[in-house]
């Protein structure tokens, strides 16, 4: 398509050549026209001269510096913890296509929770042959040891993080549900806290709705499992300490909460209770925002090897005297293929069609799906089962040849541990490169909160990747994020 033409002094500058180039782009439609729900951006924008949008970028890029913004990078050689990239250019969600998403995720993460207590308890969905029973006991965190265990107001997943991503014609689809322990919304809200200083006459103007009630429903989640209900329960945040890769987010979220955050050192149980190491003596623990996965939870029942976790936990929460969030046992939804039952399990436990559909997706434990999917590894996305962070991952069309053999064989040998999609050609939003817009692929996380109710966060993180022509946008493969806006209205 032609270059953008736009009246205006400033967006007109950054958008002089940029091009859709056949993409669904985010901010442009097919015939290089602004969409609606971007027109109010774009007249604030306007009356910034170009010196005042480059002093803007560089008091946002100071705050995330000062502010500690991080990430950390595993086995990284040139240093493991990197500013997290943010980009200034917001993506914006009207109100309508808003609340779609919200109806689709708040009845997935339904489902799941659904799926779980079934899994744990009565089976039907097994026995009844809608998902096939070799699978659930095949994958990897399936946790025998809790069958007919029944956890808190019985909700497995009390927070969930669910990728989506967005076709060539601008179809929402669901990529995989995090359902383990999330992270990145710590960034969500550290955005929108740059953004507000950087432009604080924007948001009423365009009618940005608020994400900074995140904390309090956070809170309000997690003290709604208390045992026995208990009134202004003492809760924490269990991380496994400074070098974990979402340290900061664990940090930042205490904070925000107002409650401690400890390690498993600062934990011990006395006669099935937790309580937390404090200067003034030991007091109990009522709930557990834990950051740490089951294996590394408690060494008498898991990892032996493990100094991450507390000794006696597991029985002081079959005990009932303390909560996990998420309970053990939960990642058996976030296992990839468990993924390519949701769509079955809305139907199965509530009757309905999924209102966000799955990507097309591949088991290469199948026959027919793996002699599919060895013969067309070059057009594929194969994703380990249980890796995450963009690691263990094939991107076909941009693999060499020794990488597509390398993973032949490893689907091969392990079939049960691999899914494949069809490449998506994810859509794209105009990202600041070198001062001019040029389109780069995107994705969106929003953050789903099950308690008393379920509650969303509109909008949610928005990564990018940051590489031309580049399908990956997690932070360890060098993305980065966009602040979100959602629309009170719809332009």
């Amino acid at each position: 398509m032609s270059a953008i033409a736009l009246d205006g002094v400033y967006p007109a500058m950054l958008f002089s050549n940029y091009k859709t180039e056949g993409f669904f782009d985010e901010m442009f439609n097919g015939n290089a026209q602004l969409r609606p729900h971007y027109k109010q951006l774009f007249a604030c924008v306007n009356e910034l001269s170009k010196k005042d949008f480059a002093q803007k970028r560089q008091a946002v890029d100071l705050s995330f510096l000062r502010m500690g913004v991080t990430f950390t990078v595993y086995g990284d050689q040139e240093g493991t913890e990197r500013i997290f990239p943010f980009d200034l250019i917001p993506r914006i969600i009207p109100n309508k296509e808003w609340q779609v998403l919200e109806k689709g995720l708040k009845q997935r993460i339904t489902a799941l929770n659904l799926f779980l207590h079934d899994l744990y308890h009565e089976q039907r969905i097994l026995k009844e042959g809608v998902i096939p029973a070799s699978y659930v006991l095949s994958a990897r965190h399936f946790r025998r040891e809790f069958m007919n265990f029944r956890v808190p107001r019985d909700i497995y997943i009390h927070i969930c993080g669910t990728d989506l991503i967005r076709d060539n014609d601008g179809t929402y689809m669901v990529l995989e549900d995090n359902a383990r322990s999330p992270s990145g919304v710590s960034y969500l809200l550290e955005n929108r806290q740059a953004m507000k200083r950087a432009f604080p006459n924007f948001f009423e103007k365009i009618g940005v709705r608020p994400v900074d009630h995140y904390a309090a429903d956070l809170l309000a989640t997690l003290r709604h499992i208390a045992p026995g209900g208990k009134e202004n329960a003492t809760v924490v945040v269990l991380t496994p300490g400074i070098y974990n890769s979402a340290y900061f987010e664990h940090c930042f979220l205490a904070r925000e909460m107002g409650v401690p955050i400890v390690e498993g050192r600062d934990l011990v149980v006395r006669d099935a209770k937790v309580y937390m190491r404090t200067t003034k003596g030991l007091q109990q623990v009522d709930v557990i925002y834990r950051r740490i996965d089951d294996d590394f939870l408690d060494p008498m029942v898991f990892r032996r090897d493990s100094s991450l976790g507390v000794p006696g936990l597991v029985s002081a929460y079959k005990a009932g005297q303390v909560s996990l969030a998420n309970s053990i046992g939960t990642g058996v939804a976030d296992d990839k293929v468990m993924y390519y039952f949701v769509p079955r399990m809305i139907k199965f436990y509530l009757g309905e069609d999924p209102i966000l559909p799955n990507v097309p997706t591949y088991l290469p434990n199948e026959k027919q799906d793996r002699k599919y999917v060895l013969e067309n590894l070059p057009k594929l996305v194969v994703k380990a089962a249980n890796e995450a962070g963009g690691y263990g991952m094939l991107i076909g069309p941009k693999a060499t040849k020794t990488e597509l053999a390398d993973f032949k064989r490893k689907v091969e040998a392990e079939p049960r541990n691999y899914i494949a999609q069809p490449t998506i050609s994810l859509s794209r939003h105009p990202t600041c490169c070198d001062a001019r817009a040029e389109g780069r692929h995107i994705d969106l996380r929003p953050y789903i909160l099950y308690g008393d109710k379920i509650r969303i966060v509109p909008g949610g993180l928005t990564r990018v990747a940051l590489k031309k022509g580049s399908l990956v946008v997690n932070s360890s493969q060098g993305g980065g994020s966009k602040d979100t806006w959602v629309l009170f209205g719809d332009e």
